[in-house]
């Protein structure tokens, strides 16, 4: 009996009524129309020579190459900046708990600390000490910190940026890096603001705390400052937002996508990005499945088929931040009840109930992205304190 509707190929291709992929040359024709969506002139090729094995073999190295980026971040601050507060932010780690960066309000950090992010072991967030308190010239800091390795910096302060930072930032800008100045402890600014003044705006203090940062910024040399205001406890408040579509425009794509999909959920937009690029990883885990298909062993393809589900729903309930661990933690910053987030579709049962009943594995995928992306949705409206149905 034919199946319908497979949504890997053009619109006007969904009309036909297409056979089980049991035959070859209509394996071959699906992998055709799949290979119009791909940008690797290798695995063209492979498909175009009717090479199934080497098509798979590719998009499994295209897929492994894309799991394992690696992404350093170097953060440096003077004492008591924010600095690992923001580097802890990151992470998704709460100050003071097991694998924190140290914080307080001496300074902690003389050597600099590497920590792996918990979503991706491939990211690498470090600690730097601040430049003055090393008592290093900028120059000798960079050497001893080791700042080739970063792929770039944030530059964090709680006040103003002093002439340290300054020549900080020139001496990255030698090295053709980017950078990017934060004012840190936002939140604590705009709190003593309306302690003072109960009638005082959100986006006055906004406002004054930027025009002085970037006033000083213009006085220590620098044209166009762009100054990201930022609360290591609030992130998806004031500008952090702002910092990641600046980071999603400036870093090259590769990084972007692995960084973004250990990001926390800030932002709806944010949610709808990692959408997309795990969207993109579908296609590639069709190839792998269909190649399969063409081999004539019982069973194999159903396996292979449940354990790239399988796969890629636990990557996706990781990457959405819809582990019970992840809402826990969210749930200690915005009190909302972690059974509010654990309430997306039984995903092993629908995976299993999937596969038995022939629907393609593409269609698999999709559904299950779907799925946990609307729970996502609405687990950052309901922490973020939009209105939302449940």
């Amino acid at each position: 009996m034919a199946e319908k509707g497979i949504s890997l190929i053009p619109y006007y291709y969904q009309h036909y009524d297409w056979p089980r992929v049991t035959d070859y040359k209509y394996i071959f024709l699906l992998f055709l129309f799949i290979s119009f969506f791909l940008y690797e002139e290798g695995i063209k090729t492979a498909l175009q020579n009717r090479d199934l094995a080497q098509a798979a073999e590719m998009a499994q190295k295209y897929l492994d190459k894309s799991y394992n980026v690696r992404v350093n971040i170097g953060i440096t601050g003077e004492s008591g900046s924010g600095k690992s507060t923001l580097v802890n932010a990151l992470r998704g780690i709460k100050n003071k708990t097991e694998g924190a960066a140290k914080t307080g309000v001496n300074e902690t950090t003389t050597e600099r600390t590497e920590y792996p992010h918990p979503k991706n072991n491939n990211i690498r967030i470090w600690d730097l000490p601040g430049i003055g308190t090393v008592k290093f010239t900028a120059d000798k800091y960079i050497k001893k910190m080791e700042f080739e390795k970063y792929d770039f910096f944030i530059i964090v302060s709680n006040d103003r940026f002093r002439e340290n930072d300054a020549k900080l930032a020139k001496e990255i800008q030698k090295m053709n890096k980017k950078f990017y100045f934060v004012r840190a402890k936002i939140d604590q600014n705009i709190t003593s603001a309306k302690e003072e003044d109960p009638n005082t705006k959100e986006e006055d203090v906004l406002k004054e705390v930027r025009d002085n940062c970037t006033e000083e910024l213009k006085k220590l040399g620098f044209e166009s400052p762009k100054v990201f205001l930022v609360s290591g406890f609030r992130l998806p408040l004031y500008e952090f937002n702002d910092l990641w579509k600046t980071l999603d425009v400036e870093l090259p794509k590769h990084q972007r996508d692995v960084l973004l999909l250990a990001l926390p959920n800030i932002s709806l937009d944010v949610i709808e990005q990692k959408k997309q690029t795990l969207a993109s990883r579908i296609t590639w885990l069709t190839v792998t499945s269909v190649a399969v298909a063409a081999v004539p062993i019982t069973g194999l393809s159903c396996a292979v088929d449940i354990k790239i589900i399988l796969g890629f729903a636990i990557y996706c309930v990781v990457s959405l931040g819809l582990t019970p661990d992840l809402l826990q933690k969210l749930s200690d910053v915005s009190e909302i009840a972690i059974e509010e987030g654990l309430r997306f579709v039984p995903i092993i049962g629908t995976l299993v109930a999937m596969s038995l009943s022939g629907v393609t594995t593409y269609n698999a995928l999709n559904y299950i992205l779907n799925s946990l992306t609307e729970d996502a949705q609405r687990v950052c409206k309901r922490s973020v304190g939009l209105s939302t149905s449940v």
